[in-house]
Protein backbone atom coordinates (compact mmCIF):
# COMPACT_ATOMS: atom_id res chain seq x y z
CA UNK A 1 0.00 0.00 0.00
CA UNK A 2 3.01 2.17 0.01
CA UNK A 3 3.29 3.71 -2.97
CA UNK A 4 1.98 6.98 -5.47
CA UNK A 5 1.66 10.22 -3.99
CA UNK A 6 2.56 10.39 -0.10
CA UNK A 7 2.28 13.85 1.23
CA UNK A 8 5.04 15.20 3.74
CA UNK A 9 2.77 17.10 5.71
CA UNK A 10 3.51 20.66 7.34
CA UNK A 11 2.21 21.12 10.49
CA UNK A 12 0.47 24.33 11.25
CA UNK A 13 1.24 26.12 14.07
CA UNK A 14 -0.94 29.27 15.79
CA UNK A 15 1.12 32.07 18.14
CA UNK A 16 0.99 29.52 20.55
CA UNK A 17 0.91 26.09 19.60
CA UNK A 18 -0.37 23.50 17.22
CA UNK A 19 -3.16 24.72 15.10
CA UNK A 20 -5.20 20.80 15.33
CA UNK A 21 -8.05 21.78 13.55
CA UNK A 22 -6.31 23.15 10.37
CA UNK A 23 -4.25 19.72 10.64
CA UNK A 24 -6.86 17.65 10.55
CA UNK A 25 -8.85 20.10 7.82
CA UNK A 26 -5.25 19.50 5.86
CA UNK A 27 -5.23 15.77 6.16
CA UNK A 28 -9.22 15.48 5.10
CA UNK A 29 -8.08 17.88 1.96
CA UNK A 30 -5.50 15.43 1.08
CA UNK A 31 -7.01 12.19 1.73
CA UNK A 32 -9.96 13.42 -0.60
CA UNK A 33 -8.06 14.59 -3.28
CA UNK A 34 -6.97 11.33 -3.74
CA UNK A 35 -3.11 11.47 -2.05
CA UNK A 36 -2.04 8.00 -1.58
CA UNK A 37 -0.20 8.53 1.73
CA UNK A 38 1.05 10.69 4.73
CA UNK A 39 3.83 11.60 6.55
CA UNK A 40 2.75 13.67 10.04
CA UNK A 41 6.09 14.82 11.56
CA UNK A 42 8.84 14.92 9.07
CA UNK A 43 11.04 17.56 8.16
CA UNK A 44 8.32 19.56 6.15
CA UNK A 45 6.06 19.25 9.82
CA UNK A 46 8.99 21.23 11.11
CA UNK A 47 9.51 18.31 13.44
CA UNK A 48 13.36 19.57 14.77
CA UNK A 49 10.65 22.28 16.52
CA UNK A 50 8.41 20.58 17.85
CA UNK A 51 8.51 19.19 21.37
CA UNK A 52 8.09 15.49 22.46
CA UNK A 53 4.85 15.91 23.35
CA UNK A 54 4.40 17.61 20.43
CA UNK A 55 5.63 15.09 18.22
CA UNK A 56 3.43 12.62 19.52
CA UNK A 57 0.48 14.49 19.32
CA UNK A 58 0.73 15.13 15.63
CA UNK A 59 0.82 11.43 14.85
CA UNK A 60 -1.90 10.87 17.27
CA UNK A 61 -3.72 13.73 15.14
CA UNK A 62 -2.88 12.21 11.71
CA UNK A 63 -3.89 8.88 12.54
CA UNK A 64 -7.32 9.89 13.93
CA UNK A 65 -8.04 11.70 10.92
CA UNK A 66 -6.99 9.40 8.16
CA UNK A 67 -8.87 6.78 9.74
CA UNK A 68 -7.40 3.57 8.08
CA UNK A 69 -8.35 5.55 4.46
CA UNK A 70 -4.26 5.70 3.20
CA UNK A 71 -1.52 4.97 5.04
CA UNK A 72 0.27 6.96 7.72
CA UNK A 73 4.12 6.63 7.40
CA UNK A 74 4.71 8.36 10.80
CA UNK A 75 7.97 10.59 11.47
CA UNK A 76 10.10 8.75 14.10
CA UNK A 77 13.62 10.32 13.47
CA UNK A 78 16.02 11.34 15.83
CA UNK A 79 19.73 12.00 16.28
CA UNK A 80 19.20 9.89 19.92
CA UNK A 81 18.62 5.83 19.55
CA UNK A 82 16.46 6.13 22.61
CA UNK A 83 13.97 8.96 21.37
CA UNK A 84 13.56 7.21 18.03
CA UNK A 85 12.72 4.09 20.07
CA UNK A 86 10.09 6.39 21.97
CA UNK A 87 8.70 7.61 19.07
CA UNK A 88 8.30 4.57 16.69
CA UNK A 89 6.10 2.86 20.05
CA UNK A 90 3.93 5.94 19.83
CA UNK A 91 3.30 5.57 16.21
CA UNK A 92 2.57 2.14 16.58
CA UNK A 93 0.58 2.79 19.77
CA UNK A 94 -1.35 5.18 17.61
CA UNK A 95 -2.47 2.76 14.57
CA UNK A 96 0.40 4.29 12.13
CA UNK A 97 0.83 1.66 9.62
CA UNK A 98 4.69 2.17 9.31
CA UNK A 99 7.63 4.66 11.15
CA UNK A 100 9.32 6.62 8.85
CA UNK A 101 13.32 7.09 10.72
CA UNK A 102 15.97 9.15 9.37
CA UNK A 103 19.43 8.36 9.64
CA UNK A 104 20.98 9.99 12.92
CA UNK A 105 22.04 13.67 11.99
CA UNK A 106 24.81 15.61 14.04
CA UNK A 107 26.51 13.03 15.15
CA UNK A 108 28.19 11.60 12.23
CA UNK A 109 27.92 7.49 13.28
CA UNK A 110 30.31 5.25 11.07
CA UNK A 111 27.73 3.08 8.44
CA UNK A 112 28.20 0.71 11.77
CA UNK A 113 26.46 3.04 13.69
CA UNK A 114 23.45 3.57 11.08
CA UNK A 115 22.97 0.03 10.86
CA UNK A 116 22.78 -0.57 15.44
CA UNK A 117 20.66 2.66 15.42
CA UNK A 118 18.06 0.91 12.79
CA UNK A 119 18.60 -2.48 14.36
CA UNK A 120 17.59 -1.46 17.92
CA UNK A 121 14.54 0.51 16.81
CA UNK A 122 13.88 -2.83 14.58
CA UNK A 123 14.24 -4.52 17.57
CA UNK A 124 12.59 -2.98 19.94
CA UNK A 125 9.16 -1.94 18.39
CA UNK A 126 6.90 -4.20 16.22
CA UNK A 127 6.26 -1.53 13.66
CA UNK A 128 7.53 -1.32 9.38
CA UNK A 129 10.42 0.65 9.06
CA UNK A 130 11.00 2.93 5.87
CA UNK A 131 14.82 4.28 6.21
CA UNK A 132 15.14 7.79 5.18
CA UNK A 133 18.25 8.70 3.50
CA UNK A 134 19.09 12.48 3.31
CA UNK A 135 23.01 13.08 3.45
CA UNK A 136 22.02 16.92 3.22
CA UNK A 137 20.82 17.09 6.30
CA UNK A 138 22.28 14.65 7.87
CA UNK A 139 25.44 14.85 7.01
CA UNK A 140 26.28 10.71 6.58
CA UNK A 141 24.82 8.60 3.45
CA UNK A 142 24.13 5.24 3.89
CA UNK A 143 25.85 3.64 1.62
CA UNK A 144 23.93 0.95 -0.84
CA UNK A 145 25.38 -2.12 0.70
CA UNK A 146 24.63 -0.57 4.33
CA UNK A 147 20.74 -0.42 2.80
CA UNK A 148 21.43 -4.17 1.79
CA UNK A 149 21.98 -5.07 5.70
CA UNK A 150 19.07 -2.71 6.51
CA UNK A 151 16.71 -4.73 4.45
CA UNK A 152 17.25 -8.00 6.18
CA UNK A 153 16.32 -6.48 9.43
CA UNK A 154 12.98 -7.96 10.57
CA UNK A 155 10.99 -4.61 10.32
CA UNK A 156 12.52 -3.03 7.55
CA UNK A 157 10.67 -2.33 4.40
CA UNK A 158 11.83 0.66 2.58
CA UNK A 159 13.73 3.74 2.61
CA UNK A 160 12.72 7.37 1.08
CA UNK A 161 15.93 8.17 -0.70
CA UNK A 162 17.17 12.28 -0.87
CA UNK A 163 20.36 11.67 -2.30
CA UNK A 164 19.02 12.95 -5.96
CA UNK A 165 21.16 9.75 -7.60
CA UNK A 166 18.76 7.71 -9.91
CA UNK A 167 21.49 5.39 -10.40
CA UNK A 168 20.90 4.25 -6.24
CA UNK A 169 18.02 2.46 -7.64
CA UNK A 170 19.37 -0.13 -9.04
CA UNK A 171 21.71 -0.88 -6.95
CA UNK A 172 19.39 -1.00 -4.08
CA UNK A 173 17.48 -3.50 -6.45
CA UNK A 174 20.04 -5.55 -6.48
CA UNK A 175 21.23 -5.47 -2.64
CA UNK A 176 17.65 -5.63 -1.19
CA UNK A 177 15.73 -7.27 -3.47
CA UNK A 178 12.47 -6.22 -5.87
CA UNK A 179 9.96 -5.81 -2.65
CA UNK A 180 12.27 -3.74 -0.82
CA UNK A 181 9.74 -0.34 -1.23
CA UNK A 182 11.94 2.80 -3.03
CA UNK A 183 10.15 6.03 -2.50
CA UNK A 184 11.92 9.43 -4.02
CA UNK A 185 12.60 11.89 -1.68
CA UNK A 186 12.63 15.22 -3.62
CA UNK A 187 9.50 15.83 -6.26
CA UNK A 188 11.74 16.96 -9.07
CA UNK A 189 13.42 13.00 -9.18
CA UNK A 190 9.61 11.79 -8.96
CA UNK A 191 9.70 10.72 -12.54
CA UNK A 192 12.94 9.35 -13.03
CA UNK A 193 13.38 7.53 -9.82
CA UNK A 194 9.67 5.80 -10.84
CA UNK A 195 11.10 5.06 -14.38
CA UNK A 196 14.27 3.32 -12.85
CA UNK A 197 12.33 1.16 -10.25
CA UNK A 198 10.77 3.53 -7.24
CA UNK A 199 7.39 3.35 -6.35
CA UNK A 200 6.35 6.62 -5.16
CA UNK A 201 7.71 9.93 -3.72
CA UNK A 202 7.22 11.26 -0.43
CA UNK A 203 6.48 14.93 -1.84
CA UNK A 204 6.49 18.68 -0.51
CA UNK A 205 4.60 19.72 -3.32
CA UNK A 206 1.60 17.54 -2.47
CA UNK A 207 0.92 19.57 0.44
CA UNK A 208 -0.72 22.39 -2.12
CA UNK A 209 -1.57 20.42 -5.05
CA UNK A 210 -2.70 17.01 -3.67
CA UNK A 211 -5.11 16.65 -6.77
CA UNK A 212 -2.52 17.35 -9.29
CA UNK A 213 0.54 14.93 -7.68
CA UNK A 214 -2.01 12.72 -7.10
CA UNK A 215 -2.95 12.20 -10.94
CA UNK A 216 0.56 12.45 -11.87
CA UNK A 217 1.48 9.69 -9.71
CA UNK A 218 -1.68 7.94 -11.06
CA UNK A 219 -0.04 7.94 -14.60
CA UNK A 220 2.85 6.58 -13.84
CA UNK A 221 1.45 3.53 -11.45
CA UNK A 222 -0.51 3.18 -14.60
CA UNK A 223 2.84 2.69 -16.84
CA UNK A 224 1.70 6.25 -18.96
CA UNK A 225 4.76 7.88 -18.59
CA UNK A 226 3.62 10.01 -21.81
CA UNK A 227 0.98 11.34 -19.90
CA UNK A 228 3.22 11.24 -16.44
CA UNK A 229 5.13 13.01 -18.24
CA UNK A 230 3.20 15.98 -19.37
CA UNK A 231 2.08 16.39 -16.25
CA UNK A 232 5.51 16.76 -14.85
CA UNK A 233 6.45 19.29 -16.62
CA UNK A 234 2.94 21.40 -15.35
CA UNK A 235 4.70 20.81 -11.84
CA UNK A 236 8.35 21.66 -12.30
CA UNK A 237 8.34 24.88 -11.78
CA UNK A 238 6.11 24.03 -7.98
CA UNK A 239 8.79 21.17 -7.71
CA UNK A 240 11.34 23.28 -7.36
CA UNK A 241 10.10 27.06 -6.36
CA UNK A 242 8.84 25.42 -3.01
CA UNK A 243 12.25 25.31 -2.12
CA UNK A 244 13.45 28.82 -3.33
CA UNK A 245 13.47 30.21 0.48
CA UNK A 246 13.70 27.31 3.49
CA UNK A 247 10.90 25.06 3.68
CA UNK A 248 8.02 24.95 4.31
CA UNK A 249 8.17 28.53 4.14
CA UNK A 250 7.05 29.02 0.93
CA UNK A 251 4.61 25.80 1.28
CA UNK A 252 2.57 27.78 4.28
CA UNK A 253 2.54 30.84 2.19
CA UNK A 254 0.23 28.73 -0.91
CA UNK A 255 -2.14 27.31 1.75
CA UNK A 256 -2.44 30.48 3.52
CA UNK A 257 -3.59 31.78 0.11
CA UNK A 258 -5.60 29.06 -0.33
CA UNK A 259 -7.00 29.88 3.28
CA UNK A 260 -6.36 26.41 4.83
CA UNK A 261 -3.76 27.75 7.90
CA UNK A 262 -1.37 30.45 8.83
CA UNK A 263 1.82 31.12 7.05
CA UNK A 264 3.23 30.69 10.95
CA UNK A 265 6.96 29.08 10.83
CA UNK A 266 8.59 28.73 13.73
CA UNK A 267 11.88 29.50 14.45
CA UNK A 268 14.67 29.14 13.17
CA UNK A 269 12.74 28.95 10.28
CA UNK A 270 11.21 32.13 8.73
CA UNK A 271 8.27 33.43 6.27
CA UNK A 272 9.34 33.51 2.58
CA UNK A 273 10.48 36.67 1.30
CA UNK A 274 8.68 38.47 -1.62
CA UNK A 275 10.58 37.66 -4.79
CA UNK A 276 9.81 33.74 -3.49
CA UNK A 277 6.36 34.81 -2.86
CA UNK A 278 5.81 36.03 -6.79
CA UNK A 279 7.32 32.78 -8.00
CA UNK A 280 5.30 30.30 -6.16
CA UNK A 281 2.35 31.76 -6.71
CA UNK A 282 3.15 31.58 -11.11
CA UNK A 283 4.30 27.68 -10.43
CA UNK A 284 0.93 27.46 -8.95
CA UNK A 285 -0.98 29.09 -12.09
CA UNK A 286 1.15 26.77 -14.54
CA UNK A 287 -0.21 23.92 -12.72
CA UNK A 288 -3.56 24.35 -13.38
CA UNK A 289 -4.68 26.11 -9.81
CA UNK A 290 -6.10 29.34 -9.46
CA UNK A 291 -5.47 31.56 -6.99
Amino acid sequence: MVKGSITALVTPFTKDGLDEQAFQDHVEWQIASGTHGLVPCGTTGESATLTHEEHKRVIRLCVEAAAGRVPVIAGAGSNETRVSIEYAQVAKDCGADAALVVAPYYNKPSQEGIFQHFKAISDSVDIPIVVYNIPGRSVVDITNETMGRLAQLKHVIGCKDATGDIGRVQGLTDRCGADFIQLSGDDPTALAHFVHGGCGTISVGSNVAPKQYADFHNAMLAGDFVLARELNATLDRLHKDLFLDPSPGPAKYVLTLLGRMTEHVRLPMTPCGEETKAKVRSAMIRAGIDL
